[in-house]
């Protein structure tokens, strides 16, 4: 895991296509800005996993289905 400090309006790139910008830090929370093309999808972790974890079930039940 790579680890850098951002303040507030300072951004990081992920490739050429992808910038994150820390847009408010307050208490504990850190609100980000995201600019990413249009068919990228993107999830907080825990809907990611949650899509990842019904597309596996829904593969199952076609697998199953196919049997």
């Amino acid at each position: 895991m790579l680890i850098l400090t951002r303040k507030k309006d300072e951004s990081l790139r992920i490739g050429e296509d992808i910038k994150i910008t820390v847009v408010i830090v307050s208490g504990g929370h850190v609100r980000l800005g995201i600019e990413a093309p249009r068919d990228l999808a993107v999830h907080r972790s825990e809907i990611y996993d949650k899509i990842a974890d019904e597309a596996a079930s829904s593969g199952d039940a076609e697998a199953e289905s196919q049997d």
